[in-house]
């Protein structure tokens, strides 16, 4: 990927992907922010393939967690890809320790109202379709995929 200065224009991967070469600092939130929304609108150009704001929230959390969790300089990347049924986006970290649990407990659905953190995790968990992390050659790739509007919202139980 070319890069320009310390971190890389959203790029076209493919039809359907774009990465991002992000610096390693606080300023990585809104820039994620705003590519993921770019991305979004310009492979939405008809329909849409999942909700833009819930994308940006999910994003800037996955972001604002490799900014914290992780040390050193190394860029992180983000990775936007237009499934059918809606999109996927990975942000990759050179940190190979996992990113907290993804998975959901009881107690992690009423976290301590008077922490400042570890609400983030049960966002992703929480708004995304599915989540999820993956060891990388470089560290690891944390992930959440969204639902795209053809696939509505899930059916409410018969009553």
């Amino acid at each position: 990927m070319p890069e320009r200065g310390y971190y890389a224009l959203l790029e076209a991967a493919g039809p359907d992907s774009w990465r991002v070469a992000l610096p390693h600092t606080t300023a990585a939130v809104p820039i994620a922010r705003a590519l993921i929304r770019a991305a979004l609108a310009d492979i939405s150009a008809a329909e849409g393939p999942a909700d833009s704001e819930t994308a940006e929230l999910l994003t800037a959390e996955l972001v604002a967690n490799a900014v914290e969790h992780t040390t050193g300089d190394e860029p992180i990347r983000l990775v936007v890809e237009l499934l059918p049924s809606g999109c996927q986006v990975e942000v990759h970290d050179a940190a190979w320790a996992p990113p907290g649990r993804l998975d959901s407990t009881p107690e992690d659905l009423c976290p301590d109202p008077w922490q400042e953190h570890g609400r983030g995790l049960l966002l992703i968990r929480t708004l995304s379709t599915d989540c999820g992390h993956r060891v990388t050659e470089q560290g690891k790739a944390v992930w959440f995929t969204l639902a795209g509007p053809a696939a509505g919202p899930p059916a409410a139980p018969p009553g």
